[in-house]
């Protein structure tokens, strides 16, 4: 049972019978979502016969600040006005987010999905996914595909304005799929950079975060690794740019996924959750203890989006690249998927203090 008001400086404590009653409190706060993991255990006291245990916050009552969500690519190929029950369906199954891929040829009406989503206390996320045309590119040569690629993004910017979404995340700097057999050198950094700056700007005025993505080298010559994407951070120089990890990607391109989000350090916004395989997270070679573990020792806070692509839907994975049928029921997956990755996060809080008192 939550007490009212709470001890001053201590944040928010709750009625226990028994200490013994405390690390399964703690656990099923977690689960539930209505408390960060990062903010257990605090302290421990007495009230009368009751034993207090102390979440770390100031606040009499603490939502949980990392979030899970999943991609719009489980439930459907392209999102449109028809596809909102899919964003009830995430809230049903214990969602707090929900990524949209965009482009040309995803055609919606922005206010409907926001009114859904806000309707049911979900935050929405964006990235391109969709139709972009190969000539707009921030890392191109011809200073006009790089003007393209900045109206482009732009574009892009303003529907997630129109959702109410919080970020524009992706691989931004260049384009998926445009892979040049040399390494990235310092003149397109540069061009990445100021295209960047512009556009981190352009979003921030509209309350959109600008998150850069790296993606495995079969995808992108630019940005494969995490001190990459710190080093392009750097160069654009600009508060509202931030860095996405994601545990698909990072199979080919990091050996240490541990070193990898410390590299990333105050920059990671989110993590992409799935494994090696693009299928739910849990089971095959991603190293998970290690990711959060380190994602604890990081105080993150950020979201974790379950991504893949549902297999279930005729030609649409083939057509992603992925060839296994790893989702074919999106519900399942996020079901285990958010029960392991909860369980993951939770198994990272140290075990509630013991009663001193020995009684």
């Amino acid at each position: 049972m939550r007490i009212g008001s709470p001890a001053p400086g201590r944040g928010q404590g709750f009625r226990l019978n028994s200490i013994a009653d405390a690390p399964r409190l703690c656990q099923s706060y977690v689960e539930a979502g209505e408390v960060h993991s990062s903010t257990l255990p605090h302290e421990y006291g007495r009230d009368k016969n009751h034993i207090r245990v102390w979440f770390r916050t100031e606040n009499w009552y603490h939502k949980a600040s990392m979030k899970f969500g999943a991609h719009s690519y489980l439930f459907a190929d392209r999102w449109s006005d028809d596809s909102l029950s899919f964003l009830d369906d995430a809230r049903e199954l214990g969602l707090d987010c929900f990524e949209i891929g965009v482009g040309d040829d995803v055609v919606f009406t922005p206010a409907f999905t926001r009114d859904r989503a806000r309707k049911l206390g979900m935050e929405l996320l964006i990235s391109p996914g969709g139709h972009w045309p190969m000539e707009c590119d921030l890392a191109s040569e011809a200073v006009a595909e790089r003007q393209a690629g900045l109206a482009w993004h732009k574009k892009q910017v303003d529907i997630a304005g129109k959702l109410g979404a919080v970020v524009y995340c992706g691989a931004i700097y260049g384009h998926t799929g445009v892979v040049n057999r040399h390494p990235p050198r310092p003149d397109e950094y540069a061009r990445i950079a100021a295209g960047l700056h512009d556009l981190a700007g352009y979003a921030g005025e509209r309350g959109v975060a600008m998150v850069i993505e790296p993606m495995s080298h079969f995808r992108t010559n630019l940005i494969n690794r995490p001190e990459q994407a710190a080093h392009l951070i750097a160069l654009t120089d600009h508060p509202n740019l931030y860095m996405l990890l994601d545990t698909y990607h990072m199979i080919v391109e990091v050996r240490d996924y541990a070193e990898a989000i410390r590299v990333a350090g105050k920059h990671l916004w989110g993590l992409h959750a799935c494994e090696n395989d693009r299928g739910v997270p849990g089971g095959g070679v991603v190293p998970w203890p290690a990711i959060f573990s380190a994602l604890r020792a990081g105080d993150f806070d950020g979201y974790v989006i379950m991504e893949s692509y549902n297999s279930s839907i005729p030609g649409f994975a083939w057509q992603r690249g992925m060839f296994h049928n790893v989702c074919p029921d999106p519900r399942a997956f996020i079901r285990q998927g958010l029960q392991f990755l909860k369980q993951g996060f939770c198994a990272t809080v140290p075990a509630c203090p013991q009663d001193s008192s020995g009684s």
